[in-house]
């Protein structure tokens, strides 16, 4: 059984301990402020424990044959598979994320293992001509090193395991720090799964911490070799510029702004299911959330009229009751920072076609519509469920407001021609975009990564592998080489 009390401590070195700092955390639930429980923080002194003992296991991780490297993986999955229902529970009363929430987010995590565990078999190498008689050059995919993963709050369950299973499958060692509104289910939860599945102790160590107590340090330490962070922007230009500085490689999934365009020849129906789905999942926290929904004129009245109708029936309330949809958003301050926005947009000429009350950490729905690509609500991202709409009289008009923004993390177009749509989506500049579905998309094996201030790097399937792994050219000279002297 899962005891969340017994997921309170950091695990390093295989072992779980009380952080060394003198500082407390309390884990909160932000649906009704219960302290679920508290840790003790993580000090810079267990970060470098933690490194250390990555760095170390390697060598053992590596020595083990590639067939159980990969059962050992998929033990993970078995263990999911086991404690399905109270991981659900966990997720609802750490995050405030609805069933289907969990759902998603669960399902997503074991596909994510499952293709993690083939890469032990996929690690190729090349054996390359040379310009000199007698000689072969081979290439050897080996491990890039230890990774350091920090953890978002929003899907830290699926989006932490989207960099620690692909980098233990290939050979890494890592350290994750967990994002301190989600300790336990993007931290300590996933320590569990894989103790359980018995990788070596210290190849995966979770600490528990805040940046007022350990500050750079998790970033600058000298061992890990690359950095895969999920957050905000403004926080992935600070890791960048500190990996770069420390000859680190940096993997960033960043901020979206994405557009969710309906054609004048779309199923208003479906596209009206498809942008709700695409706006109101897990409250609007997803990164890859639609934000601007930019609609040709002549289908307007239709598709407001019934995206209002829409998104006025969904359930806001207990992440518990099944029939939720809209649990809380992650604590109050974000709730104060989507009501500054919405007031701003409106300040700056937006009409809310619907406005929800906002009361502690709970946001009902709002829609604003005569939004402009100039107002602030249009350019920035909107952590919640709140939307703007836009409207539009030509593709090249959709397309122009779709590419003005900072960001290029994903989008979707609607439309009854499937071809108009792939060549409409080719002109977006952004990292991922669907034709006739919906904006939230994440595939096990297909390219993940945004473009603009979105991020750096590819994850997924052979790209997470080429992410994690680094090449070494060693050759062999059969003969002797003549030399000029």
């Amino acid at each position: 059984m899962l005891d969340i009390n017994s997921l309170n401590k950091q695990y390093i070195a295989g072992t779980w301990i009380d952080g060394k700092s003198s500082r407390t955390l309390k884990d909160i639930n932000p649906y009704n402020g219960d302290v679920l429980t508290e840790f003790k923080m993580a000090s810079t002194e267990d970060i470098d424990t933690a490194y250390s003992a990555a760095q170390a296991a390697m060598d053992e991780w590596n020595q083990i044959n590639p067939y159980q490297q990969r059962d050992i993986l998929e033990r993970a999955v078995t263990y999911i598979d086991a404690h399905e229902e109270e991981i659900t529970n966990l997720i609802i009363d750490e995050l405030g994320g609805t069933r289907l929430k969990a759902a998603f987010e669960i399902g997503l995590v074991k596909n994510m293992i499952k293709e993690a565990a083939t890469f032990p078999l996929k690690k190729e190498g090349k054996i390359l001509p040379s310009v000199e008689n007698g000689k072969e050059n081979r290439l050897y995919r080996m491990p890039a090193g230890v990774v350091g993963v920090i953890s978002p709050f929003n899907f830290p369950f699926f989006l932490s395991i989207k960099s620690i299973a692909p980098a233990i499958g290939a050979g890494n060692g890592v350290v994750l720090k967990a994002h301190e509104e989600t300790p336990i289910v993007g931290g300590t939860l996933i320590a569990k799964i894989f103790e359980e599945a018995g990788i070596p102790k210290g190849l995966f160590n979770v600490v528990v911490t805040d940046i007022n107590e350990i500050g750079d340090s998790f970033v600058e330490h000298p061992i890990p070799r690359i950095i895969s962070f999920t957050g905000s922007t403004g926080v992935g230009r600070h890791i960048a510029q500190l990996a770069a500085k420390h000859f680190k490689k940096a993997l960033l999934e960043l901020g979206g702004n994405s557009a969710f365009i309906i054609l004048d020849d779309a199923d208003i129906d479906y596209a009206v299911n498809a942008a709700a789905f695409s706006r109101f999942t897990h409250q609007g926290q997803i990164c890859m959330s639609a934000n601007r929904i930019i609609v040709h004129q002549s289908v307007y009245d239709e598709f407001i009229s019934k995206y209002r109708e829409k998104i006025a029936s969904l359930k806001t309330g207990d992440p518990r009751d099944p029939d939720t949809v809209i649990g809380p958003v992650v604590n109050e301050r974000a709730a104060q920072t989507l009501k500054a926005i919405i007031e701003k947009g409106i300040e700056q000429g937006a009409e809310p076609l619907l406005r929800g009350n906002i009361s502690g950490n709970m946001v009902e729905p709002t829609i604003l519509t005569g939004v402009t690509p100039d107002m602030d609500i249009a350019r920035e991202e909107m952590f919640g469920p709140v939307v703007s709409v836009m409207t539009f009289n030509t593709d090249e008009e959709a397309i122009q407001i779709a590419n003005d923004t900072d960001f290029g993390l994903s989008g979707a177009v609607h439309t009854r021609d499937g071809e108009r749509g792939v060549q409409l989506a080719k002109q977006v500049q952004t990292g991922m975009i669907h034709v006739n579905d919906i904006t939230i998309n994440d595939e096990p094996i297909v390219a993940f990564g945004g473009e603009k201030q979105s991020g750096l790097g590819r994850l997924n399937g052979e790209w997470s592998l080429e992410e994690f792994t680094t090449l070494k050219w060693i050759s062999i000279n059969y003969g002797q080489r003549q030399f000029p002297y």
